[in-house]
C-alpha cells in the first residue's frame, strides 16, 4: 500500500515538473479568432522596434526588419525582403503563414541596453524564413493585431504587429 503512495507521489511530482518547465508559448492554443478575412488582414503592419510588414491582397508580402521568432530572436538578425503570405484557420484560431522568399537585406537588432547593434552571432541568418503570426482582436475596438512568440518559450514574450493608420 505504501509503495502505491510513493508511485502516485512520483507521478504527481513528474507531472508538476513537466508543467513547470513548459512555458506559456508551449501551451498557446490560439486566439480563438476564426472570422477574419484575407482582405481584412491585408495591409501595412508595424511594431515599435521599426518593423514593417506589408501584406498585399494578391498574397505577396514585403518585410522590413522583421525579427526571428522563438529562439531565433536571440540571434539578433532582422530580415528584409519579399515573399508571400496566406491566412490559415487552425483549431485554435487563424494564423498568417508568412514566408520570406527573396531576402534583400539583413540588419542587426540594437542592444536594448546600449543602443548599438548586437554583435554577429556564430550562425548565419537564414536565406529564407517562415513565420506563423497569430491573428487576434483587441477587446475594445475589435481591431486586428498579429503576433508571434520570441525568445525563450518559457517566458512567453510576444512580438506584436499593429495596423498602420490609413493615410
Amino acid at each position: 500500500m505504501a509503495s502505491r503512495c510513493y508511485v502516485r507521489a512520483g507521478v504527481a511530482a513528474f507531472s508538476f515538473l513537466l508543467v513547470a518547465c513548459a512555458g506559456p508559448a508551449q501551451y498557446y492554443g490560439g486566439s480563438g479568432v476564426h472570422d477574419a478575412t484575407a482582405a481584412e488582414v491585408a495591409g501595412d503592419w508595424t511594431n515599435v522596434k521599426g518593423t514593417r510588414v506589408e501584406l498585399h491582397e494578391d498574397g505577396t508580402a514585403s518585410l522590413t526588419k522583421l525579427d526571428g521568432h522563438d529562439f531565433d530572436y536571440d540571434e539578433g538578425w532582422r530580415l528584409s525582403g519579399t515573399g508571400d503570405w496566406r491566412l490559415a484557420d487552425t483549431d485554435g484560431g487563424q494564423v498568417v503563414r508568412l514566408a520570406l522568399k527573396a531576402p534583400t537585406r539583413v540588419d542587426r537588432r540594437p542592444s536594448e541596453a546600449t543602443g548599438t547593434p548586437l554583435p554577429s552571432a556564430d550562425t548565419q541568418p537564414p536565406s529564407t524564413y517562415n513565420w506563423s503570426l497569430y491573428v487576434d482582436r483587441s477587446e475594445h475596438k475589435h481591431e486586428l493585431k498579429l503576433f508571434f512568440f520570441f525568445g525563450d518559450p518559457d517566458i512567453g514574450n510576444t512580438y506584436v504587429l499593429t495596423r498602420t493608420a490609413q493615410k
